[in-house]
């Protein structure tokens, strides 16, 4: 409104000051002039009073917008406060929510920890009473299993004592009427690598070993230790066999001796590790004539026919040294042949011992053959 008012004040200036100008072209300019005056007067009172009106209309409308700012602000005011108490109530009501639903949660995964346990309690006791049924059963079975394995070891051990019965009776009647005497153990000697190949003996290296080896086999009355088998030598064999000799009373010694030639075995061992055959070759001569030394040295102290057997043995503790000697051609044959020596390791004297104590058995069935033979005649009968 008031720019309306503005510009129709300016409009009528502008028509006065056109109607002054054209008053002045036509000669009649003190009227005129005088009324421009009036207009003037008349329009800057006009003009003052659209400015206080125009001031007034701004006062107005400053408090106006102060009045309505202030009302926007304690409007604003409230509606934040409605929504801080809605969302606070909101939020209340959303964690008693959550803690209800969460005390139901716990209270379901608790009826279901309950049922869970119930049921894995439900199934261990299913399965111990299937455990319980299958070892009773196990039981059952297993006893009427050893029952019949029973009757049929029953049967066949009488089977068999009657077939041992009956083959030792034709053996010792064999033996009755073929044999004079016992069979001379030192021919057999030759024959101890098809004999009990396969024995397994652990003990310890040298001296040691040796022992432990009569002492699994031989009984302590057939073998004695640091034995002087030469008569007037004060040198003792570390072990020596008792033999019988021709008659009951007298006692043959076989001298059996260990020997290792660490030294020389050690040489040869880094020779062919590292591949030199000239080395080797070297070494293994070393090795050899340490042998041939050991097997003159047993040769000469401990060998005494008629108190020893005509031949010796020399234990070497160790299967890869035994089979390093046994690897050279000639060389077992030369020691038998020249200084009557015969070489063993582990596995050989195990099965050498073995024959000898089955050929003390067999003299023991020998000596004692009328005796046993009344017995199983007996047993027969009965």
């Amino acid at each position: 409104m008031t720019e309306i008012l503005l510009g129709i004040l300016i409009l009528l200036a502008l028509v006065n000051v056109i109607i002054a100008l054209r008053n002045r072209r036509s000669g009649d300019t003190g009227p005129k002039l005088k009324e421009l005056g009036n207009s003037i007067l008349r329009f800057e009172t006009v003009l003052e009073k659209n400015e206080r009106t125009l001031k007034d209309e701004f006062e107005r409308n400053r408090r106006e917008n102060l009045e309505t700012a202030k009302t926007n602000r304690e409007e604003l005011s409230r509606s934040l406060l409605s929504f801080e108490e809605k969302f606070a109530s909101n939020i209340k009501e959303l964690n008693e929510l959550i803690r209800l639903k969460f005390g139901d949660f716990n209270k379901q995964q608790i009826d279901n920890n309950k049922q869970s346990t119930d049921h894995m309690k439900l199934i261990q006791e299913s399965i111990e009473k299937h455990l319980l049924s299958i070892r009773e059963d196990n039981t059952k079975q297993l006893n009427e299993m050893r029952k019949t394995v029973d009757e049929k070891l029953q049967t066949t051990l009488e089977k068999r004592l009657s077939e041992s019965f009956k083959l030792v009776s034709e053996r010792l009647e064999q033996v009755h009427k073929g044999l004079g005497e016992m069979q001379n153990i030192a021919n057999g000697v030759g024959d101890l690598k098809k004999v009990l190949s396969n024995v397994k003996t652990r003990g310890v290296l040298g001296e040691y070993q040796l022992g432990n080896i009569l002492e699994q086999i031989l009984t302590p009355d057939q073998y004695g230790k640091n034995v002087a088998t030469k008569k007037g030598s004060q040198a003792n064999v570390e072990y020596a066999i008792k033999l019988p000799g021709k008659s009951t009373d007298e006692e043959v010694w076989m001298p059996v001796d260990s020997k290792f030639p660490i030294e020389s075995y050690e040489v040869l061992l880094a020779a062919y590790e590292i591949g030199v055959p000239e080395d080797i070759e070297t070494a293994q001569k070393v090795l050899i004539k340490t042998v041939e030394g050991f097997a003159r040295e047993i040769s000469e102290k401990y060998i005494d026919p008629p108190h020893t057997t005509d031949f010796g043995i020399m234990f070497l503790p160790v299967e890869s040294l035994y089979a390093e000697i046994l690897r050279h051609p000639g060389l077992f044959e030369t020691l038998q042949r020249k200084y009557k020596i015969t070489i063993t390791g582990p596995t050989t004297l195990s099965a050498l011992m073995n024959s000898l104590q089955m050929g003390f058995r067999t003299l023991a069935v020998q000596k004692r053959s009328s005796e046993v033979w009344n017995v199983l005649g007996a047993v027969k009968n009965e």
